[in-house]
């Protein structure tokens, strides 16, 4: 698969391993400190967020996600990158908090459908790379 382009939410690059969600996720309540998942009622429960590259269709509320999000970022448990099919404002918060505060980016970008779901049939490694508007991503 060559490179997706999408757009980019919050700026910055990573790399990791691609985990693929099949339900929306709230950070708040839906994953713990160490960044597992931990909603009962989500698909992926027990699975690992940390260092991976996470897609997942969107977000899931609660404005708290924000300091959920931030703080995953602060401890090192949060995912590499969030690529997501439509703008989250929550989770953009949480990581431009992190940047700020503590000078750690987690890059969040939009991609369009048809190119979400060709990148989520796949599985390995992937590299983020979200410019100030425009990101790239690959799988390698």
């Amino acid at each position: 698969m060559g490179g997706l382009t999408g757009c980019t939410v919050f700026a910055g690059s990573a790399a990791g391993e691609l985990l693929v969600l099949d339900a929306p996720l709230s950070f708040w309540g839906g994953t713990d400190l160490a960044g597992r998942i931990v909603d009962e009622h989500h698909p992926q429960r027990g699975a690992t967020l940390t260092g991976r590259v996470v897609a997942l269709p969107r977000a899931r509320g609660s404005s708290s996600s924000s300091s959920v999000l931030a703080e995953q970022i602060r401890a090192g448990t949060a995912p590499a990158a969030l690529l997501l099919t439509e703008p989250d404002a929550i989770l953009m918060l949480g990581a431009w908090v992190a940047a700020e505060l503590y000078d750690l980016r987690l890059p969040i970008v939009v991609l369009a459908e048809q190119d979400y779901a060709r990148l989520t049939a796949r599985r390995g490694a992937v590299e983020v790379n979200a410019g100030p508007e425009t990101a790239t991503v690959r799988l390698g």
